[in-house]
């Protein structure tokens, strides 16, 4: 029977209790207690982070980010503006601004010397790419698709809503676009339909997961099939499956249950199996681990072998912040502190949790731009905090 692809919330299973303990060093009992105290309000309570001061937004502008860029989009009582701001110099007038196309939403990414502008409709679904100059904001291009930066390359696709939201299912054809014109260079036709995930790093690679489990590792040059396989039903998701370096990681059904699964890239060779129970669980990529969210905590795994990094039983109290990010890093983190108020600032990776410092009451709307966190605060204020050495 072929896979089922549908875009829905991100659903898995909590890691199987039956193994063998962890072993916590004391080094890693000592990592816990500043968790715990940092949350209780103890004397270890992280310092606060360095604060660069941004500009204040309208009230109905959105805040985006794109690479080194914060970018505000502000509707208006006409045609919208697009403002692009350095995340490294906040306080300093925006570098440029232009007028945008009407849409209800947008999103963006950089691409060399690309902004990538996406257009959204109220489903938010795309409806129209713009490639612009990241240094002046000119349109250089437009396309009807939603365009991806893959490496130094871009991809267009069309999208499919599930019920869930939009997100990577996609169908009718896969397009390689030339970023200095917008023209097409390459297609590959999807039967039916499709999720599509570009992965990190240069040159730009493309994972194509067929809804008969067809899977292909492209180049996003030019198209050429760098590796291809099979992999079984799933629910495939926006995090699902997981691509760390050369491996890739699906939580999927299995005859008696489900699993996650390693394979080696790019011939989707099976490396690891562990059981997982049914439940709830998101993926991510964290600097060489698979990290995984269910109700019970935070956990890692190593993406080559499948071995238990490290598990966090807090974890679960934890919101992942938002915007782009390589693969290598950490993942920030944001929890409530004990007071109720302040926000604290944590990573996950290869070290597993460390709490790095605490924000004031009142920020909201956190995201990753550049090697700050971009926040918007009282007064619709914007502040940076510097988080590039966390």
């Amino acid at each position: 029977m072929p896979a089922l692809i549908e875009l829905d919330d991100a659903r898995g299973a909590p890691l199987d209790d039956r193994g063998p303990p962890v072993a916590l060093s004391r080094r890693w009992r000592s990592v816990l207690l500043v968790v715990a105290c940092a949350l209780l309000g103890g004397a270890a309570a992280p310092v606060h982070l360095s604060a660069r001061a941004g500009p204040v937004l309208p009230g109905r502008a959105t805040l985006l980010s794109a690479g080194p860029l914060m970018l505000v989009v502000d509707p208006g009582g006409g045609a919208p503006t697009l403002s692009a701001y350095d995340a490294a110099t906040p306080h300093r007038p925006a570098r440029w601004r232009v007028t945008v196309p009407p849409a209800t939403g947008w999103s963006a990414e950089a691409a060399g010397d690309l902004l990538l502008v996406v257009e959204r409709d109220q489903l938010r679904r795309p409806t129209a790419t713009t490639a612009r100059s990241v240094r002046t904001g000119e349109p250089l291009w437009r396309r009807p698709e939603r365009v991806y930066a893959a490496g130094e390359a871009t991809v267009a696709v069309s999208e499919v809503r599930s019920a869930s939201g939009p997100g990577r299912r996609v169908e009718g054809t896969v397009l390689g676009i030339d970023p200095a014109t917008g023209v097409s260079r390459w297609s590959v036709p999807v039967p039916s339909t499709a999720v599509l995930e570009v992965l990190p790093g240069t040159p730009g690679r493309v994972l194509l997961v067929q809804d008969d489990g067809l899977t292909r590792l492209l180049d996003a040059r030019d198209g050429t099939v760098h590796g291809q396989g099979r992999l079984p039903p799933a629910d495939y998701g926006p995090d699902n499956p997981q691509v760390i370096g050369t491996h890739l990681v699906l939580r999927h059904p299995t005859g008696t249950g489900a699993a996650l699964t390693g394979y080696d890239l790019p011939g989707l060779a099976w490396r690891w199996q562990v059981p997982v129970q049914p439940g709830e669980v998101t993926l991510q990529a964290c600097q060489d681990l698979v990290c995984g969210r269910d109700g019970r905590g935070r956990w890692a795994r190593d993406a080559a072998s499948g071995a238990v990094g490290w598990t966090w039983p807090d974890g679960r109290r934890w919101r992942t912040v938002a915007g782009a990010r390589a693969g290598s890093e950490p993942l920030v983190l944001l929890g409530v502190a004990a007071d109720g108020r302040r926000v604290l600032v944590a990573t996950v990776g290869r070290d597993g949790p460390r709490v790095r410092g605490v924000l004031p009451a009142g920020v909201r709307g956190c995201r990753r731009a550049g090697a700050g966190l971009v926040c918007r605060g009282d007064a619709d204020r914007v502040t940076v905090w510097a988080i590039d050495s966390l």
